[in-house]
């Protein structure tokens, strides 16, 4: 469970109190409890997408450059079993190369570079893999990584767990875990039953029954689903709820629309943006 939850768990508590002595001044109490937990997470998508070629070195080290909160990093795993930040299935989209992530060994992998167009300059980069980046940053950033089936098969897990422990961030409390696989989180909790742990619900999949009796202290969801009711419900639940865009074109809108709600990380791909709105 995360401090922020707690605190949101202590505030029907306070409610009561207050109210059993007459105090108007409720909502106030409620609101400077949370105010204490902190503001909001600010989670770099793919690092500073904005700006750079997603899930590279660069744009991880300008999203830390920007005070970002943490990196988010979506792992794909080759066919010899290395962790890559890479979120799709393939590498067509991103990168001069074509093909499944899992097709390729990591030797292969590292003859593609990943294209972007920054300022009529075609910029290259290579795939990163986790390991890389976890060696650029070490303790100074932390870190949010999405684990998902290999093949339809638990095969990162273990080969997370392992580089995570090896630098020390776990003990640290650096990292946390999510995934739209419930069958991923539970052997990642198996194996490090202290790492905080985020489920994912895909757009207009959302299920507040489930989302309310999961073990898991952090729920995402795809924006368009998110509505004030079920941030309320979660937070009585002790839960944190983390808000994902898919649409670029109104990720903007839906951010300042779904901060109304005190929802308590932000997905971003425009940083300088979401800390503007959050005055952080």
């Amino acid at each position: 469970m995360t401090k922020k939850s707690i605190g949101y768990m202590l505030i029907p508590f306070l409610t009561l109190l207050l109210t059993s002595c007459g105090d108007n001044s409720v909502s106030v109490v409620a609101q400077l409890m949370i105010e204490k937990e902190g503001s909001p997470r600010v989670i770099a998508h793919r690092g500073a997408n904005e700006w750079y070629n997603e899930s590279t070195i660069t744009a991880y080290q300008i999203a830390a450059e920007s005070g970002v909160d943490s990196l988010e990093i979506d792992l794909r795993m080759t066919r010899d079993g290395e962790l890559i930040a890479m979120h799709d299935e393939t590498i067509d989209r991103t990168t001069n190369g074509k093909g499944r992530v899992s097709d390729y060994t990591l030797k292969e992998i590292k003859t593609f570079r990943t294209l972007e167009s920054n300022h009529s300059k075609v910029v290259t980069e290579e795939i990163p893999t986790l390991k890389e980046i976890i060696e650029t940053f070490r303790d100074s950033q932390s870190y949010y990584i999405e684990t998902r089936l290999v093949n339809g098969e638990l095969a990162m897990e273990e080969k997370l767990i392992q580089l995570l422990e090896k630098y020390q961030l776990l003990e640290k409390n650096l990292v946390t875990i999510q995934s739209f696989s419930e069958e991923s989180l539970l052997k990642i909790k198996e194996l490090a039953p202290h790492t905080e742990l985020a489920l994912l619900f895909r757009k207009g999949s959302f299920s507040l029954e489930k989302a309310s009796k999961v073990d898991f202290p952090i729920i995402g969801i795809e924006s368009t689903d998110v509505t004030q009711k079920i941030v309320n419900e979660l937070h009585k639940k002790g839960k944190e709820v983390h808000v994902y865009f898919i649409d670029r074109q109104t990720q903007k809108e839906e951010q300042e629309r779904v901060m109304e709600y005190q929802v308590d990380g932000y997905f971003t791909d425009y940083i300088h943006f979401t800390k503007e709105i959050l005055a952080i």
